[in-house]
């Protein structure tokens, strides 16, 4: 063989090599899609479950707080039967949070109890609730209202043993409000509680209702690892409970904020579950707090009709990557089969 031959042979072996590589080799990787948070709400009242509009959303996720002793009380064992058996009918997943005891005697209030302790009572609510899978640690651990806001170290121990108790469960290991606290709670509670499977849930009316994002983007820094839910927001209609950080606050405004909500959802990837707190507002005649989406008689509030946006424009992005999926997962040059 010459050696023009031999350099054409070699010119042609290469062009069938290249042919030879798939097409999908000189592109890049495709982009990783963010996930579609899954849609909650936070509500104490078991009415949410026959009211229609309720029903209209699709929702399947609730969040109700207790006090973390409330099986050893009648009155608040019963409370929570009603609502735990009134999300079961409902086919309804209930994240089921523990806070402060309930009692006039503020020496019970402000008690937290030993590891053991909580940890028995724990066992208690897994073995009454067997059907729960998703727990949350303490609510708003940080906040000074609570007992534990200087005690981060004793409930990342609570969620320990609630990991080692509760095989296959979601557990929200560090639930806090967005104030100057959060980011100190946080570095304390990092040093005792596990790392794997973590979940971060956050409080962030301030950034909801003030319209800003500085107190999630602390977290997710603070944070830099595990899912983030946002386990209790939403938009302020009337607060009265003399806190000393100001909002504003109407109908409109809380459908503002509703927005500013799901804006703060997209700030990172890691965000999994948004649950808007609350239904239906007290039937109290000057209620301390109302961020409620719908009004006294159960009609839907313009924060409603946000939210509900929202979920259906969310079912339509979940319904068009399906779809997406699908032709993707179909072979080159597949036909459909006509049948004649």
């Amino acid at each position: 063989m010459t050696a023009r031959r031999a350099l054409v042979a070699a010119a042609v072996a290469v062009a069938l090599a290249a042919l030879a590589v798939p097409a999908q080799a000189g592109r890049s990787a495709p982009k990783k899609l963010a996930p579609i948070p899954v849609i909650g709400i936070g509500e104490q009242n078991p009415q949410i479950f026959s009211n229609p509009y309720f029903k209209a959303l699709g929702v399947k996720q609730v969040r109700y707080i207790t006090a973390w002793d409330s099986l050893r009380h009648k009155w608040s064992r019963d409370s929570l039967d009603e609502y735990m058996a009134a999300a079961r009918a409902a086919n309804v997943e209930v994240m089921l949070g523990f806070g402060h005891a309930r009692s006039p005697n503020r020496t019970i209030r402000r008690r937290v109890p030993p590891v053991k302790e909580f940890t028995r009572e724990f066992l208690k609510y897994r073995k009454r609730y067997p059907w729960v899978k998703t727990w949350l640690t303490w609510n708003e651990a940080n906040h000074c209202g609570e007992p534990t806001c200087h005690k981060a170290r004793r409930v990342a121990r609570f969620y320990n043993n609630m990991r080692h108790n509760c095989f296959g469960c979601q557990i929200v290991g560090a639930d806090v409000l967005d104030t100057p606290t959060m980011v100190p709670w946080i570095k304390e509670f990092k040093r005792t509680a596990r790392k794997d499977k973590m979940i971060w849930g956050l409080h962030n009316y301030i950034d909801a209702n003030r319209f800003r994002t500085t107190g999630t983007r602390e977290l997710i820094k603070a944070a830099p690892y595990g899912q983030i839910w946002f386990t209790e927001t939403g938009g302020l209609v009337v607060r009265r409970n003399h806190s000393r950080i100001a909002f504003p606050g109407n109908k409109k405004h809380a459908a503002a904020a509703t927005k500013q909500v799901f804006k703060l959802a997209a700030l990172s990837p890691r965000v999994r579950r948004v649950y808007i707190y609350h239904w239906q507002p007290s039937t109290e005649p000057l209620p301390t707090w109302d961020s409620a989406l719908v009004d006294p008689r159960g009609k839907p509030r313009p924060a409603y009709r946000v939210l509900k946006s929202y979920i259906r424009k969310f079912a339509r992005l979940a319904q068009r990557r399906r779809e997406a999926s699908e032709r993707a997962s179909q072979p080159p040059g597949a036909v459909g089969v006509i049948e004649g």
